[in-house]
């Protein structure tokens, strides 16, 4: 039986999207990004990101590149340039915010068309504007999103710089969030929530996972998404045993767990409420994996606190597995750091090296995996001083139907 939107108990108010990041805001990110060039001795710094791995460009350039990669040019003394393929000129200029927009021909999509009709720049020529014309070290971040023809052509302009991988300089301004980044979170997450609810609603027995992905994504673009954070979790049965997977055409059947991972965009930030659902009257065994993993989530969310090693709350979770006989439940975890992705730097791990502070922000994704079917409760926080606050807790409930 559906359960009513009435007996959530949650808010489906739409919220309040956020403006644009300002100028002002912008601005000191570049600032922070200058003040790493120069602690890691780089004369130039470039930032790419593509249609997937886009979150270092957007945060830096408000620019989310589609089909071609992307890139932000930056070297002291000078405002970034906003690099782009072939067809995301008109797109580039609309969307960026450096001011400046170059053609190069290696961010050009995949399909690697010669575009023989245009006049396209270079990494040389782009740098040479920006009073750089012999560099000797070159950062580059957003690593993952620098493809082999980039790297290529980048060696080619500069055969005698070193190619210096820079992540760090990017990722360490993302760890701590502003409050305007702040306020998109809780906007994201209160999308999502609805989106979590709509489907809570409607979900029965015989209708397919992406037929339940659909109620998702009108819920949430009805209500103020810009795009879907990730792809939706719907995972029914089997399925719900893949930590990562893709929600299909398989049908929904009675007595099932369905791993349901709701996801909306504000402004680029990203957002997930997991919750395991039963179509049915839950099972011991359904039940006792369900209950132990919601254990392990709200002692995950005590253990996070402002001062704490990160490794330590990695070992407790583990710890937390193995002593209620659940090691081979245990995947990963327990938290991911959240921002423009719905996993980004920094992680906890049992191997991390750093504190947890204030303004960071994590996904508390607490993932169980038993035989036959695995379970996920996830919501996100913000670290403050004296607290953890949850951007998302409401339907924590076991729900069967």
């Amino acid at each position: 039986m559906a359960i009513r939107w009435t007996e959530l108990g949650i808010d489906l108010t739409s919220p309040t999207v956020p403006e644009p990041v300002s100028a002002e805001e912008l601005a000191s990110r570049w600032k922070g990004v200058y003040a790493g060039m120069e602690r890691r001795g780089l004369e130039a710094l470039l930032v790419f990101g593509n249609e997937s791995e886009f979150s270092n460009v957007r945060y830096l350039t408000e620019y989310w590149p589609l089909f071609e990669s992307g890139a932000a040019l930056f070297a002291a003394g000078a405002d970034p340039i906003l690099l782009c393929g072939p067809e995301s000129e008109t797109y580039a200029e609309l969307k960026g915010r450096t001011g400046r927009v170059e053609l190069i021909e290696s961010l050009r999509e995949s399909a690697d068309p010669s575009y023989p009709e245009v006049e396209l720049g270079d990494y040389a020529s782009a740098l040479g504007s920006l009073g750089v014309t012999s560099p000797t070290r070159i950062g580059i971040a957003g690593s993952f999103a620098a493809n082999l023809v980039i790297l290529e052509e980048l060696r080619e302009a500069f055969p005698d710089a070193e190619l210096v991988r820079a992540d760090d300089i990017v990722s360490e301004l993302r760890t701590f969030k502003s409050p305007w980044e702040m306020e998109n979170l809780r906007a994201a997450f209160s999308i999502s929530e609805i989106a979590l609810a709509s489907v809570l609603e409607r979900l029965k027995p015989g209708m397919t996972e992406l037929q339940v992905v659909g109620i998702a994504q009108a819920a949430m673009y009805a209500n103020g998404a810009e795009y879907e954070g990730m792809p939706q979790y719907v995972l029914a049965g089997s399925n719900s045993r893949a930590a990562i997977a893709r929600p299909s055409g398989r049908v929904i059947r009675a007595g099932e767990i369905v791993q349901l991972n709701i996801s909306a965009r504000v402004n680029g930030y990203s957002s997930g409420v997991g919750r395991p659902i039963v179509l049915g009257r839950a099972s011991d065994e359904q039940r006792s994996l369900i209950e132990f993993c919601r254990e392990a989530h709200y002692a995950t969310r005590e253990w996070v606190r402002a001062g704490v090693p990160a490794a330590e709350v990695a070992t407790k979770y583990r710890e937390f597995f193995d002593e209620r006989d659940r090691s081979d439940a245990f995947l990963y975890g327990p938290c991911t750091g959240l921002g423009l992705m719905e996993t980004e730097r920094p992680w906890i791990e049992s191997d991390s090296d750093y504190t947890i502070a204030p303004n960071m922000a994590f996904q508390f994704d607490t993932f169980a995996q038993g035989p036959v079917e695995g379970v996920r409760w996830e919501n996100g926080g913000i670290v403050h001083a004296d607290r953890v606050e949850m951007l998302s807790d409401s339907l924590m409930d076991v729900y069967e139907y």
